[in-house]
């Protein structure tokens, strides 16, 4: 997160305290080294942020900044350029690893900071659609497709990202007719060995989130109180630590509107949800402030923020973001249409 403290020279009558003001959140928005859209990012470190996007007849694009977004580079690789990319996961300003979705999904890594990019995985299978990848560390990550015969399917990596396969051996439970994910980029999570990802339901049953204690091996799930139905799902989910979590989906309250987005929290890693509070507006990614245990941030259709965590929410920006990424001690970032990036403004003054 992102903290400014602002000092004011203050009188004080006898008998008085200062009391915090609670400063606004703002964006600070910077043009990227692209006009494509993007869809989400990867924070790093304060300097090292890396985003991605295109898809849906938009050429995809890769970008990347090493000094905290002043200046950004355009390292698209050229062979996923017409598919558009859905997902980066990297561990510096070197090593990186890009989804480029949808069917014949294939991921490119790079290990010089964009100058040359490597196919390191390729799924044509019928029916196989990547949606979102996570890195449990530094060398063991999942990439997530919707169903193949009848089972959600997992890609795996143990090296980093250097080489993936299929993982044919999982224990997942069988997939709800028409159940599939949302390709948003947070729809999959992972943090030590547990994981979680979510899922969009047909009309009538309510959307999924499916969670693994053992790395990947074996996986269970929990319904949600968010419908399923067209256009709707578990847009992003975010994790502050193995037991507190959000996933933000269609409201049940207004279930004729999917332009309408509510959250569901858990407090027992994704065993039992519950429905919280509606955003002011369609959004689509949504995080914790690093080290925050009550504040979130949720993008889509403008930004909301919410400071209990997640009962309540206020819009504070109308400018559309589809992706938000935080790190503790690098703050926030969230990526949108024509190229656009903007790191969040957040904190409270005396």
């Amino acid at each position: 997160m992102l903290t400014a403290i602002i000092f004011a020279v203050t009188i004080l009558l006898p008998g008085t305290a200062a009391t915090p003001a609670t400063v606004e959140p703002s964006w600070r928005f910077t043009q990227t080294a692209t006009t494509n859209r993007l869809v989400i990012d990867d924070v790093v470190d304060s300097s090292v942020v890396w985003a991605v996007g295109g898809g849906g007849g938009v050429a995809g694009s890769v970008v990347l900044t090493v000094d905290g977004g002043r200046s950004w580079r355009n390292v698209t690789p050229a062979g996923g350029a017409a598919k558009g990319f859905r997902d980066v996961e990297a561990t510096d300003r070197y090593h990186a690893v890009v989804l480029a979705g949808g069917a014949s999904a294939q991921i490119y890594r790079t290990a010089d900071g964009g100058a040359t990019w490597h196919v390191v995985f390729e799924d044509a299978s019928p029916g196989a659609y990547y949606d979102c990848m996570a890195f449990f560390d530094r060398r063991r990550g999942l990439a997530v497709s919707d169903p193949v015969d009848g089972r959600i399917r997992l890609a795996g990596t143990e090296d980093g990202g250097r080489s993936w396969r299929v993982l044919r051996n999982v224990k997942m439970p069988p997939a709800v007719d028409g159940e599939t994910l949302i390709a948003s980029g947070t729809c999959l999570q992972a943090a030590g060995t547990d994981a979680w990802f979510g899922t969009s339901t047909p009309a009538g049953v309510n959307n999924r989130v499916f969670t693994t204690k053992d790395g990947g091996r074996s996986w269970s799930f929990a319904t949600t109180p968010l419908p399923g139905g067209d256009d709707t799902g578990i847009l992003s989910l975010s994790f502050r630590d193995p037991r507190h979590g959000i996933a933000i989906g269609s409201d049940p309250r207004q279930p004729s509107d999917p332009l309408n987005t509510a959250a569901a929290l858990t407090s027992d890693g994704g065993r039992t949800w519950t429905l919280a509070g509606a955003t002011s507006g369609r959004r689509v990614s949504v995080s914790w402030l690093p080290g925050q245990s009550r504040t979130l941030i949720a993008v889509g259709r403008g930004s909301d923020i919410s400071t209990d965590g997640g009962q309540t929410w206020r819009p504070f920006d109308d400018t559309t973001l589809p992706g938000i990424d935080c790190l503790r001690g690098a703050g926030c970032w969230a990526v949108g249409a024509g190229g656009l990036a903007a790191k969040l403004s957040y904190g409270h003054s005396r």
